[in-house]
């Protein structure tokens, strides 16, 4: 009932926009009429055309975030323990955050040329420091008095970030993966506009100076709906994989009760 709900409003949506189209309210040029969009979208998914972009768009969306995810998150562990590190290092990082990914599209064209890698950097720089700060934040905010305890059971650093420091970030750094997977979507049409032949944003592209709004309308909703799955995926997953872990630690612990029970 709580998804149904939340699907109440795009209907109303739907609803004004066709019910607009009908009145002639919206020029048919620049709007097109729903009906226009369903059947432009059932001819692109039968020729198979939206699905060759679709393949393209995600083989660059996982790529570039999994390139990010193993950079950035070492690194963040790395800094977050070494703090004199992160103090020579924030400036720069500062300095490099407030830059847009899309205003380094010509020098990255010029390094790396109009193949994929300029494509993955674009959305490797789009993706890199919602991974990055988040688990920074968590791994230099983690609770001072379990380190105290873990100091005082002559834990070593690595035996402190492993079983204390970690555990406790697992939830921030899960909602800077979630950031970062909707900043690669975010980021995919200025990843696109280098010398792209596939993808969704070179079909939007594409279509805007083929003056197709219908078509620009199918991609944009393709995003949408794309992004919303694999943000939804993802959170089931991860949900799955750390209840999962936190049942077995329960019984572990259920079952050390019995033991001492018995004895």
């Amino acid at each position: 009932m709580h998804r149904l709900k939340g699907l109440l409003f795009p209907a109303c949506l739907v609803m004004l926009w066709w019910a607009g189209s009908k009145a002639q309210l919206f020029n048919a040029y620049i709007i097109p009429a729903p009906e226009r969009v369903y059947e432009t979208a059932m001819v692109m998914v039968k020729k198979g055309v939206l699905w060759r972009h679709l393949t393209v768009s995600l083989y660059r969306v996982f790529v570039g975030f999994a390139l990010t995810f193993l950079v950035a998150f070492p690194l963040a562990v790395f800094v977050g323990m070494k703090k004199r590190v992160y103090q020579f290092l924030e400036p720069t990082l500062e300095f490099i955050r407030h830059i847009p990914p899309i205003a380094l599209i010509p020098m990255l064209i010029l390094w790396f040329g109009i193949g994929e890698t300029a494509k993955l950097a674009v959305i490797f720089l789009a993706t890199f420091f919602p991974v990055f700060l988040n688990t920074v934040s968590a791994i230099v905010n983690c609770d001072k008095k379990l380190l105290e305890v873990g100091t005082v059971f002559h834990f070593s650093e690595k035996e402190k970030l492993v079983r204390i420091i970690l555990p406790q970030a697992v939830p921030q750094i899960i909602v800077g993966m979630q950031l970062g997977l909707g900043y690669s979507w975010r980021s995919l049409i200025g990843a696109e506009l280098i010398a792209a032949s596939a993808g969704i944003g070179y079909m939007i592209i594409e279509a805007e100076q083929l003056s197709r709004p219908d078509i620009i309308i199918v991609g944009i909703l393709t995003i949408g709906v794309m992004g919303f799955i694999l943000d939804y995926l993802f959170l089931w997953l991860t949900g799955k994989m750390f209840n999962k872990r936190w049942e077995q630690g329960n019984n572990g612990g259920r079952n050390n009760k019995k033991f001492n029970q018995n004895l």
